[in-house]
């Protein structure tokens, strides 16, 4: 598998293997099944693990550390995240701790070599136009994210339990202010496939528009790991899941909808259309790896078998453009 410059680790595998499916986010799986992928990710030349505690409820974690049991982890870097909310800045610090030592603890390792904060970043005085009720779950404002999460994150490297840190979720214009600053996150999770969408997770927005920030970091040189490749299922052949009963992930399914024209091309160029949302975010400038969101090794291999085939061609991304 080919391995990409990535300023944290110094190297990264095109593809990383995310907690979502593992974790029973993106359909149902098995305990066993999961850390078999995980086994035969790592044999494949992955070599970037990315879960969190809000993956099934700690299931992504479970897997990783039992994947993980007994083996060699001195090639593999590990991601995980803390969805830390809205907290007096004097909380941050030990909020952010206890998350990460339980991760640590669940996965049996002693540091992760990339820790994220999972919640929307926002500024201070945004309101939120759906779901405000997440707005103290979901969100942290920008004011505490400068003077407490930076700092923390700071803390928490000089005690040797992360290597680095960096941000992913939030507010198009709070992301920018904080990529902009002094002290810019070390790495950015970035929404990158064909329809510039980011689905579910874009209700912080009044306007979502992903490639904004995709741009940003790719002006400013933040090293960049792609999400949401498949847009949560929207862009593979069918949604494999039922839609959440609250109607949260609604946007997910209108994105599907909206895909048609996608799968019909996919279909003409003899792809499927996984294998080919995929190759269009290998083939962005600067994405350093792509997050998978695979449940099985089935649909791991479809995504390993992608990128052996390669980045798209300029005309190809071009056709692949006109579409939306």
């Amino acid at each position: 598998m080919e391995k990409r410059e990535f300023k944290p680790f110094g190297t990264i595998s095109a593809l990383t293997l995310g907690g979502g499916g593992i974790g029973n986010v993106w359909g149902k799986t098995t305990r066993e099944e999961s850390v078999l992928s995980v086994k035969l990710a790592i044999d494949l030349g992955i070599d970037h693990l990315d879960v969190a505690p809000s993956y099934g409820k700690g299931e992504a974690e479970r897997v990783v550390g039992e994947a993980l049991k007994g083996e060699d982890v001195s090639s593999i870097n590990l991601t995980t995240k803390c969805r830390l909310g809205t907290l007096p800045d004097s909380d941050v610090y030990e909020r952010l701790n206890n998350s990460l030592c339980r991760s640590l603890q669940t996965m049996s390792v002693e540091k992760v070599n990339l820790f994220i904060l999972h919640s929307q970043l926002i500024e201070d005085d945004y309101e939120l136009p759906n779901l405000k009720e997440f707005k103290a779950t979901n969100t942290t404002p920008l004011s505490s994210y400068f003077n407490a999460v930076i700092p923390a994150f700071e803390k928490l490297k000089k005690e040797g339990k992360i290597d680095h840190w960096g941000i992913g979720l939030g507010q198009e214009e709070a992301l920018i202010k904080a990529i902009n600053h002094e002290h810019p996150p070390e790495a950015m999770q970035c929404v990158v496939n064909i329809l510039n969408s980011n689905g579910a997770i874009g209700y912080i927005s009044k306007k979502p528009n992903p490639n904004i920030i995709l741009e940003e970091c790719q002006n400013k040189n933040i090293p960049i790991l792609a999400i949401r490749a498949v847009q949560a299922g929207a862009l593979t052949s069918s949604m494999d899941r039922k839609p959440n009963p609250s109607g949260l992930d609604k946007a997910d399914f209108n994105d599907f909808n909206k895909a048609l024209p996608f799968r019909e091309l996919s279909e003409k160029w003899g792809e499927t259309p996984a294998s080919l949302a995929h190759r269009f975010a290998l083939s962005i400038e600067k994405v350093s790896s792509v997050i998978l969101g695979i449940k099985n090794r089935e649909e791991l291999k479809e995504c390993v078998y992608a990128e052996e085939k390669g980045k798209l061609n300029d005309d190809q991304i071009n056709e692949l453009k006109e579409l939306f």
